[in-house]
């Protein structure tokens, strides 16, 4: 794999990442070597993810707030991320630089689900943030939750699956982070409109698929995506040397595996859509835990192979350990428009998995991994 090949990948597939850019000598802190930079990055984590889970008014109304706000944020912050790379924030230095992104990622969040409301016919801007409107029919949870994440699936498959490929043949990574973004809007518009039968601005039909099963196939198709483009750095798919190649494989495989894990779970299995939401959730936030917070935790001597398997392996424990948990908090509370396992898959694909991105890809793990004061000076 060529340096200039590297160069057009997100960074956090590239093969160059798969190894330690730098060994932990004696300048380098404790806190800035894994597995305890990991341990202090979830120090940021837990309290944002536990913000997103219950801060607006109690478990219930974080669910029907916060998960479309959240999810329509996604695309965007995937853009600041994987195509401009922590920029406009890099211009302010790594104390400012993460709060600039934010305030950009909350913003897009309110225009995005306001959008989206306006688009499936919920539009009220005072029900975005109200998660018990006076006409519970303008609410945006679940009815925007489709086309949201529809947008940051596809968004996902522009960056990481496709490798910025075709985008970055015409346009740089600023203008093609844009440009994605407004690719994978109009995906998930064709999608919501052909498979659920939807139509702008008056909301879903008769189509093919429900919501409920439409989301779900769009989390299992993230949950490949992030198993063979986190975890595993686009292994197999970066052993191919032909652009080309590499993209048609990438595409069909992660989504084919995701509509064939939908198939074999919820048909096969008989579980319900909101259950295989959830599961799917469950390993994305294991996958990001493990592949993002704690990449390179791994012994260095480790074989790649090895890393890969234990890695699928710690995932899938922590993916399962979240889900038992989180459930058992979810079935001591009580319910109206929302359900337990609603709350669950939240928690898990939004609130753990944006507030890993946000620390490790955003914020760049900022205040921990500096060298130490006496060492910077020298």
């Amino acid at each position: 794999m060529t340096t200039k090949t590297n160069a057009r990948r997100p960074a956090i597939s590239r093969p160059d990442r798969h190894r330690r850019a730098e060994p932990a000598g004696p300048g380098v802190s404790r806190w800035a070597r894994q597995p305890w930079l990991g341990v202090a990055g979830l120090s940021l984590v837990i309290p944002v993810a536990v913000l997103l889970a219950v801060a607006a008014g109690g478990a219930e109304g974080s669910l029907l707030v916060f998960a479309p706000l959240v999810t329509f944020s996604l695309p965007v912050v995937a853009m600041i991320a994987f195509w401009w790379e922590d920029w406009p924030g890099t211009r302010l230095g790594p104390d400012w630089a993460g709060w600039a992104d934010t305030v950009l990622i909350v913003v897009a969040a309110v225009v995005f689900t306001t959008l989206g409301a306006a688009l499936v016919g919920h539009f009220s801007l005072g029900a975005v943030f109200d998660p018990f409107p006076s006409k519970p029919e303008l609410g945006t949870f679940p009815a925007t939750m489709p086309l949201a994440g529809a947008a940051f699936v596809a968004m996902l498959q522009l960056t990481l699956v496709s490798e910025h490929w075709p985008v970055r043949r015409f346009v740089g990574s600023i203008a093609g982070g844009v440009v994605s973004v407004v690719l994978a809007w109009v995906i998930a518009l064709v999608l919501w409109m052909a498979l659920l039968g939807g139509k702008p601005f008056h909301g879903e039909g008769s189509g093919v698929l429900t919501g409920g099963q439409f989301g779900a196939v769009l989390t299992c198709v993230g949950a490949w995506q992030v198993w063979l483009f986190v975890l595993w750095r686009g292994w197999p798919f970066r052993l191919v040397p032909r652009q080309g190649v590499r993209f048609a494989c990438a595409n069909v495989v992660s989504l084919g595996g995701g509509i064939l894990t939908y198939v074999v779970v919820a048909v096969v299995l008989g579980a319900d859509p909101a259950t295989v939401t959830t599961m799917a959730g469950d390993f994305v936030a294991g996958g990001l835990l493990v592949g993002m917070l704690f990449e390179d935790a791994f012994p260095a001597r480790w074989p790649a192979g090895l890393e890969r398997a234990v890695a699928l392996a710690l995932t899938l424990v922590v993916a399962v350990g979240l889900h038992f948990a989180l459930l058992a908090v979810a079935d001591s509370l009580t319910w109206s428009r929302g359900s337990a396992i609603d709350w669950v898959g939240h928690v898990t694909l939004n609130a753990v998995g944006t507030s890993v991105i946000l620390h490790v890809a955003i914020g760049r793990r900022w205040p921990f991994g500096r060298k130490r004061e006496n060492d910077k000076k020298s």
